[in-house]
């Protein structure tokens, strides 16, 4: 039996040769995604003690890595058997004033697994490029990413670009200052903390485009 609470801990210990070992064990979907809600809170960890003092950018970096490298892993499993993301195209960004992709890069990763074409756009994404990408490429789905919490601010810009240029787009936005308050206040149609959580989110929409 899979120790989904030891593969929380090792990861927020970053404890690369556990975190590896168990997730060698995972082989179904139901699996997979205990293991990647073990990850994540994991992370979670590795985030407070950030705040702490006690992580450093280095261990952010590599508690990063290591979520990645994860997230291939389970990738065969996290696709499962549902396509309703084939072929469809969206837009994923870390919002203008926020550096940090670690969150993005990992959603990137679930997303391409559930057949998403994605244009990732990169880190400080200003709403105009995202408003322009959007209407050159037929954009339906916008996931806006932001770590700081002045994120908040540019992803309300970017969603009244997207309303103000008149794009029929969902937008789902997701990071640790999100919440269903931020949500209402920002514009968005959806709000996510987990990555599983913004991939189901637009595969739903993905089947109504």
């Amino acid at each position: 039996m899979i120790d989904f609470e030891n593969l929380a801990v090792a990861m927020g210990e970053l404890d690369e040769d556990t975190v590896k070992e168990i997730l060698e064990s995972v082989d179904s979907v139901d699996a997979a995604n205990a293991a990647m809600e073990a990850c994540q809170k994991g992370m979670d960890t590795v985030g407070k003690l950030f705040e702490e003092g006690e992580y450093f950018v280095g261990d952010l970096i590599y508690a990063g890595e290591l979520m990645t490298d994860a997230v291939e892993v389970l990738k065969p499993y996290l696709a499962g058997s549902e396509t309703s993301g084939s072929k469809t195209k969206m837009i994923l960004c870390t919002v203008k004033d926020d550096l940090h992709d670690i969150g993005k890069n990992i959603v990137r990763s679930m997303l391409e697994a559930n057949g998403f074409e994605v244009l990732d756009l990169g880190i400080d994404c200003p709403a105009e490029k995202v408003v322009e990408t959007a209407k050159a490429e037929g954009i339906k789905i916008v996931a806006l990413s932001g770590v700081l919490t002045l994120a908040l601010d540019s992803m309300k810009n970017t969603v009244e670009a997207i309303k103000a240029a008149g794009l029929d787009c969902k937008v789902i936005i997701g990071g640790a200052p999100v919440s269903a308050e931020a949500c209402v206040n920002i514009g968005a149609d959806e709000w996510a903390h987990s990555p599983q959580k913004t991939v189901a989110t637009c595969k739903t929409w993905a089947g109504s485009c």
